[in-house]
């Protein structure tokens, strides 16, 4: 997996619009110290540390004691009317739905700081305050931080000293063009565009870091079942490593339904790459066909042992399945023990690249399954502990292609018929339910016709591996 993602943040005129509570405890100041301080000009140049903002109207042996009165009235007078600026809260956001930490470092006094944060809920992971330019660059190296966002040029000399990358946002005192000529590598107008910027910036790195393992590799099988993930990959490792180093492998047997073949074969054929199509006998084993929670343990396992001899003997060195960064992590996995234990190795997984990653980069591609439905095998549709046949597989296919047709013109997009024993479950998309009655008469027509004695629609929708509710 790569290195967690850690950005750091400023906070004055970055995340929080300073300039409100800075007028007001400056006013307090100066009524105190009967100097009348130039409160708007001085608001403008918001950035560097208080003591040079005071230098120009203050003796510099009375700016300490100036300095630390400021921050004794700041809570009274700047914590309640500061607000954060728009996205904000959805910039942090982003940060954690790419797994990330969040530093905010800051040259304001750390206390205030904090009552910043609380006051407005600004979720963070560490405060450091009183550093300043190129002194943030010292707390950014030691959390690792390879993304620094500020509203200063100060706040890129930080970043820049800290090797990481410098985003500015056009919410402070600073121009675009002073920014550019300090050397900021990336400026948005706001916060507001921080999320979608993050999301490209997060899947650019996992792009690279993708494409730097598979040619390391060599060469690779894709155990490729015609799906968004194993697509995704065959179509990188084209990128990476060149057709010729590349083969495709769909093993073949009752649990791969039909129609999904010709159309796996296709896009392979349009990468240049050979499609194997070795036959597979999950059914001759035992585990398999007891269909205990395990089931998918003895799938992969045969696939892998199918698989692992042939690319032997064609000179690939590796097999490579389409497990990506969610799968690793969802919990009841059997299926990714039994690859592992076999040695194939996950590309996306180890890239960090989830299933919405994985979308986003075949749209990018513009591959044709960026937005092709999850097609779990059909096995996965037969309660645990009802044993798989090839009768039940088959009778489980023909109601979903009845099912299917009867809701050609609903917009259906997900569509399941569960196998419960004595009846099946059909499961569609939630937004289309419920169905209208005579739809559904004809849905559940189609599925006794196909070999169930009894039918009947979920209530609640389609669920991607419901099956598992019951584990």
């Amino acid at each position: 997996m790569p290195d967690q993602l850690v950005v750091g943040f400023d906070l004055d005129m970055t995340l929080i619009d300073t300039a409100p509570g800075f007028r007001d405890v400056l006013a307090a100041l100066g009524a105190e110290l009967e100097v009348e301080f130039p409160v708007e000009e001085m608001t403008k140049r918001l950035g560097p540390p208080l003591d040079m903002l005071l230098e120009p109207y203050l003796d510099a042996e009375a700016i300490p004691a100036a300095g630390d009165r400021f921050r004794a009235l700041y809570p009274d007078h700047a914590i309640a009317g500061t607000p954060a600026f728009a996205g904000a809260h959805d910039a942090l956001a982003a940060v954690r739905r790419h797994g990330g930490r969040v530093v905010v470092v800051t040259g304001k006094y750390a206390p205030n700081a904090q009552l910043h944060l609380d006051h407005l809920g600004l979720d963070h992971d560490l405060l450091e305050g009183w550093v300043w330019g190129v002194g943030k660059a010292d707390v950014l190296r030691r959390e690792g931080a390879s993304v620094y966002v500020g509203d200063h040029v100060h706040d890129v000399e930080g970043a820049l000293a800290a090797g990481a990358l410098s985003v500015s946002v056009l919410t402070g005192g600073c121009t675009r063009a002073e920014l550019e000529a300090a050397g900021t590598h990336v400026i948005l107008d706001s916060l507001t565009d921080l999320p979608a910027w993050l999301d490209e910036h997060v899947l650019d790195l996992r792009l690279a870091a993708l494409e730097a393992d598979l040619r390391e590799r060599e060469s690779v099988l894709v155990a490729y079942s015609g799906g968004a993930d194993s697509a995704m990959l065959l179509a990188a490792a084209v990128r990476a490593l060149g057709p010729g180093n590349v083969a495709a492998a769909t093993g073949y047997s009752h649990a791969l339904p039909m129609s999904e073949r010709d159309p796996a074969r296709e896009f392979a054929a349009s990468l240049g790459v050979e499609v194997l199509t070795p036959e597979t006998h999950e059914m001759d084993r035992e585990g398999y066909r007891a269909n205990g929670g395990d089931r998918c343990y003895f799938c992969k396992a045969e696939l892998l042992d199918v698989l692992t001899p042939i690319a032997a003997e064609r000179g690939l060195a590796h097999v490579a399945t389409g497990t990506n960064a969610d799968d690793a992590v969802a919990g009841f996995r059997p299926g990714i023990r039994a690859a592992a234990e076999r040695g194939a190795i996950a590309p996306l997984r180890d890239a960090g690249l989830t299933k919405a990653q994985v979308r986003a980069a075949s749209l990018r591609w513009d591959l044709p399954t960026w937005d092709k439905p999850a097609a779990a095998c059909l096995s996965s549709r037969i309660a645990y502990g009802v044993e798989v046949t090839p009768q039940r597989l088959g009778r489980v296919e023909r109601a979903e292609v009845a099912a299917r047709a009867a809701l050609a013109d609903a917009g259906l997009v997900n569509l399941r018929v569960r196998d419960l024993g004595d009846r099946a479950s059909v499961e569609v998309d939630a937004a289309l339910l419920p169905l209208a009655p005579d739809v559904e008469a004809v849905v559940l027509a189609g599925v006794r016709d196909a070999g169930f004695g009894a039918a009947e629609v979920d209530a609640r929708g389609f669920r991607s591996g419901s099956m598992n509710e019951a584990l």
